[in-house]
């Protein structure tokens, strides 16, 4: 392959960020690559936290290759870091490489960084351009741009259903509604999110494991139940391993001791009507790092969140069937006009096996 236009360096960039779609958070999915006179002289994406970004890794290619990448173009998908945390600064490396062109596909939000890692290149005579495949950029790394920019994660609730909108028949059952393509497909989201979230309503009707096991991930995500009565059982599947988050409104001492004996977090975390105050938990989440949110819960909390404006976007797998009257989404009050509907857009429409999977997001 051979880089002749921005834009191919961006995409080529872009490919690489993929590769670590699963496994750089907290920090943002990037991808980088070094070209001369249209060839590749190295390539590389960012590491799991605390080894090396994608720029050193694309150095670290080059040199292993022999390529001397001097008076080179770097494409990155996001703007090269300036600070010192878990690595040292991605800029000061390209600086030191002598490289004579950096493009960046978008800015870095982050208060470290914003702008300050451009201007270092530019202040060493290193030319410098912004804004190549901007909306794809922002796409691989959409919930690492809403913790930097919002504070909070991007949340994307998950739900499958019939074509007349039912999650479950009149008697509660719901496995299964779609396909095992479709349900595949959902792990593979789970598997990019930081964190998964459901009610305890799932869990005392489900017992679900909440974690990856359709698609290989070298990681799980984070395991998250609200569960404002602390009502659920030590012996729950979503507490096995540890780690697991109880999001409760109130607290228990000896239901949290319980809890926590078993590996289990318990966060007490009320609103003024006695439940989980679900806004907080999404800055909570935020403060602790959590770029991407993935709920699978019941149509209660399903309606809790989208009322509280906790949700960014729809991850609906509808099947080819009408199952009649039952379940559905959400529990939304019953609206006097049209004028009060909640608003969304569709983002992406895709036929999965039998069924169908929208993404759609509030606007």
């Amino acid at each position: 392959m051979e880089i002749h236009t921005d834009q191919q360096g961006i995409a080529r960039a872009l490919e690489l960020a993929q590769q670590g779609l699963f496994t750089t958070s907290p920090n943002p999915r990037v991808g980088c690559v070094i070209s001369k006179e249209g060839r590749i002289l190295g390539e590389g994406f960012t590491q799991p936290p605390g080894q090396a970004h994608a720029e050193v890794q694309a150095l670290a290619d080059a040199a292993r290759r022999g390529n001397d990448v001097r008076g080179a173009t770097v494409y990155v998908t996001l703007e090269p870091c300036s600070h010192y945390g878990r690595t040292p600064p991605c800029a000061d490396a390209l600086v030191r490489a002598g490289v004579a062109r950096v493009v960046a596909a978008i800015a870095d939000p982050n208060p470290l960084v914003a702008g300050q890692g451009l201007a270092k290149l530019k202040a060493a005579g290193i030319a410098v351009h912004c804004g190549v495949m901007e909306s794809e950029a922002t796409e691989i790394n959409i919930g690492f741009l809403s913790r930097m920019r919002r504070g909070k994660p991007w949340v994307r609730l998950k739900a499958a259903a019939s074509l007349d909108g039912k999650t479950a028949l009149h008697n509660g059952v719901s496995q299964w509604i779609t396909s095992s393509a479709a349900r595949d497909d959902g792990h593979w989201w789970r598997a990019r999110a930081c964190a998964i979230l459901t009610g305890i309503g799932t869990v005392q009707e489900d017992d679900p494991q909440l974690n990856v096991r359709a698609v290989e991930t070298p990681r799980q995500p984070w395991r998250i139940v609200v569960d404002s009565e602390l009502q659920i059982s030590p012996q729950a599947r979503v507490l096995q391993g540890g780690g697991t988050l109880i999001v409760a409104a109130r607290p228990n001492p000896e239901q949290e001791a319980a809890l926590r004996d078993r590996g289990a977090d318990v966060l007490v975390l009320p609103n003024a009507h006695g439940k989980v105050d679900l806004p907080a938990l999404m800055l909570e989440l935020g403060r602790r790092q959590v770029n991407e949110l993935h709920v699978e819960a019941g149509f209660k909390l399903n309606g809790s969140l989208v009322r509280e404006g906790c949700v960014d976007e729809l991850l609906l797998y509808l099947a080819p069937s009408l199952i009649g009257d039952a379940q559905g989404l959400f529990n939304l009050a019953a609206l006097d006009s049209l004028d009060e509907k909640v608003k969304l857009a569709f983002h992406q429409v895709q036929q999965i096996g039998p069924d169908l999977r929208i993404l759609a997001r509030f606007v």
